[in-house]
């Protein structure tokens, strides 16, 4: 092993409000301002600041070897920077130790990737924008929305400038070769960083589970695994929400025991190393690309869009939004662009989901009482706005 490369994933929507049918045409102001600020206090006050300091702590501990990435999405961005500033500035604190990285994706963690790359493009550079603004950073790497990738997505984010992206190690896309290592897109124009998944959902998913065979999990147990992997494995990439830390799994759980430990236990390996997304720019490639036909993400065991795509309830949602997009751009006024931009967050789909409605995952981010009620509502919302749009 060379390098570890840790990656946090940092979202916050703007969930709607409860919005009836007899609101429609009386009430275009769909956002439930409450409950977006009571979540964003508690997972600030849980995980952003807590984690941030831990972080920062360990950087100076271990005299900057310990570095890690993180993109946060534009609308996350734009509550902290609303609510929260003393969490913005606790991430600008963290990028001037010069150990930490930014990427650049979405600005409102959507799907447009799968159905408009003109839209893509529109929130990439709104979110590039943002990042400079808020935290005086230029990307040079990019994510998309929960990992969602496929080969014509590698073309289109590096005629946009971006020298390396992120993607899930999908098994049925890697063959015989393992994520442990740099990849570039198919026809060599990007570098391609491939999430671990089974290492990085030890953390993210098994380390709280008491049945799992390996509870409880330690620093140095862990990083044992990847001292063990050191001769295949080039790079090691742990992919995770950030709100692992403190949110998803509490501190009564020993998350931020085993996070304040792991530098160390990790650098006991004299040939150990962190890395960001942006110093692996720097390292040799492997010829070897990764070949994804089909859109491949990092959610549930099928990695593909099923999560936010695949129910017809969450079809029809789609269907009328992308509807809306020629009429949102004739008008393109900047408010009409705003909830065009925050109807398309990948959340609103995925609270939708059916097939899922009974898995534990997706039923700790949803506050609808079924997927139904989350179809429901947002129909009620979309009827409106596209009446504002003169649909």
């Amino acid at each position: 092993m060379s390098s570890v490369c840790v990656y946090f994933q940092i979202h916050q929507p703007f969930r709607l409000k409860t919005y009836s049918f007899f609101r429609i045409g009386n009430d275009h102001f769909y956002e439930a301002t409450a409950l977006n600020v009571e979540i964003l206090n508690r997972v600030s006050n849980h995980c952003y600041l807590p984690t941030n300091a831990l972080i920062k702590q360990l950087i100076e501990e271990t005299d900057g070897k310990f570095k890690v990435t993180f993109s946060i999405s534009g609308t996350c961005l734009e509550q902290l920077n609303r609510h929260r500033p003393d969490v913005l500035a606790s991430f600008r604190q963290l990028y001037e130790t010069g150990c930490v990285d930014f990427l650049a994706e979405t600005y409102y963690h959507s799907l447009a990737s799968l159905y408009s790359p003109t839209e893509f493009v529109r929130q990439v550079k709104m979110h590039e924008s943002a990042l400079n603004s808020i935290l005086g950073v230029k990307p040079t790497g990019f994510r998309n929305t929960e990992l969602l990738y496929q080969n014509g997505l590698a073309d289109l984010v590096y005629e946009m400038g971006y020298k390396i992206i992120l993607a899930e190690g999908v098994p049925k896309n890697l063959g015989r070769e393992t994520p442990n290592q740099i990849f570039t897109s198919k026809g060599g124009k990007l570098k391609m960083l491939l999430r671990n998944y089974i290492l990085s959902d030890d953390i993210a998913f098994r380390f709280s589970d008491p049945t799992w065979g390996e509870f409880p999990l330690t620093a140095a147990k862990f990083a044992g695994w990847l001292h063990e992997l050191k001769k295949d494995a080039p790079i090691i990439n742990l992919f995770m929400d950030y709100e692992t830390f403190g949110e998803h799994r509490k501190v009564d759980t020993g998350i931020f025991d085993f996070l304040r430990n792991l530098p160390n236990q990790v650098l006991k390996d004299k040939n150990a190393s962190f890395a960001t997304v942006t110093d692996l720019l720097k390292g040799k490639t492997n010829s070897i690309e990764f070949d994804a036909p089909g859109w491949t993400s990092w959610a549930d065991e099928d990695k593909d869009t099923s999560a936010w795509t695949e129910d017809n309830m969450q079809k029809d949602a789609l269907r009328r939004l992308y509807e809306c997009e020629e009429q949102v751009m004739e008008q393109a006024t900047p408010e009409l662009l705003d909830v065009w931009g925050k109807l398309q967050t990948s959340d609103h789909f995925y609270y939708m989901s059916a097939r899922y409605r009974l898995d534990p995952t997706h039923a700790a981010f949803t506050h609808y009482p079924s997927p139904y009620d989350a179809y429901l509502n947002y129909m009620n919302v979309l009827s409106d706005f596209r009446r504002v749009l003169g649909m």
